[in-house]
């Protein structure tokens, strides 16, 4: 059966289709009665306002979309609680789209968002020089970067985590703990966090006297536990003489496949091997091993990008960007406590 029309709506109350409008739209322009007519019908008919429709005439759209890296990472979900938090108290909706670490999909996205119309566009990006996040604003779309700190020449809101500093203190905590066959896993290198990341970790090494070639680099093809477990192979295919002793991964995830891989060899963890990982998500301290980590404010991150995203859209030319950038802390927990001596 075909679906009541709004025409339909106005025929069964005996008014106008204007008349229904107003009811939808504008409740308080109709008189008591009328308005009881007209939603008498619309509960009898069932019918449902073509929000889509709405909108478009009103100009504006009730959806905001979160464009992630990787929907699966429990990181990009907890940001995704704090944006949330925002669109419902703005009763908006939230559309997630995943472009799963690939740049075509992620190019894709942006066109269907710029086709359709959304009220606001928050990104995670591979490519945050792609034309179409430029286009979007062009077409007064507001745009947020989120996870990401301010770049020269980029002129929008931003909000991130120094991912440098936080690189150096994963490397800092292990050499303290007197670490110098260290190891760094991550990649690809083209995620500007996962390279920030690395440029901390090479930076705490100069502090501490040695070269940045002292790291080791184990790359990897995407941040994820398998990816973690297949690093873990990697490093104990090394001589044992030369194996790093301590390894930073890039993220959580990574670093428990790595500790899973271990742990399943019988390699210990961290009187053989220490491991720091990043982003501190649930499971980090819920890990057999409880994993050491730099934490970020996930959720923290999610609500003010929205809260940003959400002042531009209201106020337009009178906003002002920002470029919030929180510091990462380091949490100590099980798998970097063993403390080792120089040789």
């Amino acid at each position: 059966m075909a679906s009541a029309s709004i025409k339909d709506v106005a025929a069964a109350a005996g008014v106008s289709v204007g008349t229904v409008s107003n009811v939808l739209n504008r409740p308080a322009a109709v008189r008591p009665t009328t308005r009881a007519k007209v939603e008498t019908a619309i509960a009898r008919l069932g019918f449902v306002p073509n929000a889509s429709a709405r909108q478009l005439a009103a100009g504006r759209s009730d959806t905001l979309a979160y464009l992630v890296l990787d929907a699966s990472n429990p990181f990009f979900t907890d940001v995704t609680r704090g944006i949330e938090e925002v669109a419902k108290t703005e009763h908006l909706s939230l559309f997630l789209c995943n472009s799963d670490l690939d740049a075509d999909r992620e190019d894709q996205y942006l066109e269907q968002l710029t086709q359709l119309r959304v009220r606001g566009v928050l990104i995670t990006a591979m490519d945050y020089s792609n034309p179409r996040l430029t286009r979007l604003r062009e077409q007064g779309v507001p745009v947020v970067l989120v996870d990401r700190a301010p770049q020269d020449g980029h002129d929008w809101c931003t909000v991130g985590v120094d991912d440098v500093s936080g690189g150096e203190l994963a490397i800092s905590h292990l050499l303290e703990s007197g670490h110098r066959k260290i190891a760094f896993i991550g990649g690809p290198l083209e995620i500007p966090q996962v390279t920030d990341r690395l440029t901390g970790a090479r930076r705490a090494m100069e502090t501490a006297g040695l070269s940045a070639d002292d790291l080791s680099l184990i790359q990897t093809d995407a941040l994820t536990i398998a990816d973690g477990r297949r690093a873990g192979e990697r490093l104990l295919g090394l001589p044992r003489s030369g194996r790093p002793t301590s390894v930073f991964c890039a993220n959580d995830l990574l670093a428990l496949g790595l500790l899973q891989h271990l742990v399943q060899l019988g390699v210990r963890v961290p009187d053989d091997v220490a491991i720091v990982g990043y982003d501190d998500i649930e499971y980090a301290a819920a890990a057999a091993v409880p994993l050491t980590t730099v934490a970020q404010p996930r959720q923290l991150l999610g609500r003010t990008a929205a809260r940003l995203l959400m002042d531009e859209a209201e106020r337009g030319d009178d906003h002002h960007h920002e470029h919030v950038v929180f510091q990462p802390e380091l949490v100590a927990r099980a798998s970097s406590a063993a403390v080792r001596r120089t040789a």
